[in-house]
């Protein structure tokens, strides 16, 4: 069996952001799971909130940092937006209903990192950086399964 598969896309602005949300969020289903790193600043609610309006929310859509999560109902699942950098045991993921919220919808987890044992494995894992030059990018590693249905869109 075949192991991850890397890919690096450059984010030189918001729409490339944008874009590349727009292309992943028609994929996403029940059970989903799309780990988001990087540093702070790196863009990943910028990303995150890309992809919640391209999955369909309409309404504001806050950063998670201080409640951990936000859910949003859209036309085709449950999407969750979890926060971890506030996490102070990974445990506390379940206490916030992590493991339901996996079973109901999908979710995006920014700080991944912070229950790292808690991930699942079929996760699509993005993580976001920034060159030297100033040139930002996203990194996406993809399960065998993730691959498959990521063809149609990279």
């Amino acid at each position: 069996m075949a192991g991850p598969v890397s890919l690096r896309v450059a984010l030189p602005d918001l729409a490339a952001s944008e874009a590349l949300a727009a292309r992943l969020a028609p994929l996403l289903k029940q059970g989903d799971a799309l780990l988001l790193s990087g540093d702070l600043g790196a863009g990943k609610t910028t990303f995150a909130r890309a992809l919640l309006r391209q999955g369909g929310v309409t309404g504001d859509v806050p950063s998670p940092t201080f409640t951990l999560v936000q859910s949003y109902e859209t036309p085709a699942l449950v999407l969750y937006h979890f926060d971890l950098y506030r996490l102070k045991q990974p445990e506390e993921i379940e206490e916030i209903g992590f493991d339901e919220a996996l079973a109901d919808g999908a979710v995006l987890v920014e700080w991944p990192e912070k229950a790292a044992s808690f991930m699942p494995r079929e996760a699509l894992r993005l993580t976001f950086g920034m060159e030297p030059s100033g040139q930002r990018f996203v990194a996406i590693e993809m399960t065998p399964a993730w691959g498959a249905r990521m063809e149609v869109v990279l």
